[in-house]
């Protein structure tokens, strides 16, 4: 597990609000299994990225972070944002709201502006909760390796697997008893090297992407004890919505 470290952040006044109540509660519901969480950088921007099962992921990504002495700053969906309560107190925890509409530009710039402030800015690289019937990571969005070449700041992959028994996709019925465990293991930055120089086409982009999902992917299998597929579930060819939830009937 590794030994955790105390924080080295100013603490903001969400946070102070936030962890006392949060962390008892994952602590009450899950048994937590971090291997690699010494590889997070322990200053320094970096981009955490990791695989997508449940809308609980934000909290138990938080733990493993803050247990290795740093706070995250989310790519979350401007939805949340609406009600001006809940929006405070998300920007007063550093989140960012990303604007699907508009392809997340201005997004991507506060992303880039948080790593080049030096501060961990965790990604779904997958844009949503995947849609792969057995929950194995579905293909990759680009903003993850968007802000990696943009900066040069290191990308470090997870993959986690359990909080989808603890928060089922798309649910809003959490099962806490008993304990869940959810695993992450962190693995090596994800070598860009030979990228980031270049210019950033739509080609040296997606080489990136796949770099980074191949990375996480492969500590996905790790954590689930499984071989991996030969290929990801890909929502287009599948025909089911990339993003929301794929059981829900449209409204007529």
């Amino acid at each position: 597990m590794g030994k955790f470290r105390n924080l080295k952040q100013k603490r903001g006044w969400a946070w102070w609000i936030a962890v006392p109540i949060v962390k008892p509660v994952l602590l009450a519901t899950t048994k937590q299994q971090w291997d690699g969480g010494e590889k997070i950088p322990e200053t320094g921007g970096c981009i955490l990225a990791l695989n997508h099962v449940s809308h609980i992921d934000p909290m138990t990504a938080a733990h493993i972070t803050w247990d290795y002495g740093r706070q995250s700053r989310y790519l979350a969906k401007s939805g949340l944002f609406k009600n001006k309560w809940l929006a405070g107190f998300l920007r007063a925890a550093g989140q960012i709201p990303v604007e699907r509409a508009t392809a997340g530009a201005r997004a991507f710039d506060e992303a880039v502006k948080a790593v080049n402030a030096g501060e961990l800015v965790v990604v779904y690289v997958e844009g949503s909760i995947t849609k792969d019937p057995a929950g194995w990571p579905m293909v990759g969005k680009s903003g993850a390796a968007r802000i990696a070449l943009e900066t040069g700041a290191p990308v470090i992959p997870v993959g986690q697997w359990g909080a989808q028994e603890l928060l089922p996709a798309y649910s809003t019925k959490p099962h806490p008893f008993p304990r869940k465990t959810v695993r992450m293991k962190v693995g090596d930055p994800v070598d860009l090297s030979d990228l980031i120089p270049q210019e950033h086409t739509v080609q040296v982009v997606a080489e990136a992407t796949h770099r980074i999902m191949d990375a996480i992917v492969d500590l996905v299998a790790e954590v689930r004890g499984e071989q991996r597929p030969a290929e990801l579930f890909d929502p287009r060819k599948a025909g089911v919505s990339a993003t929301g939830n794929p059981n829900k009937k449209p409204k007529k």
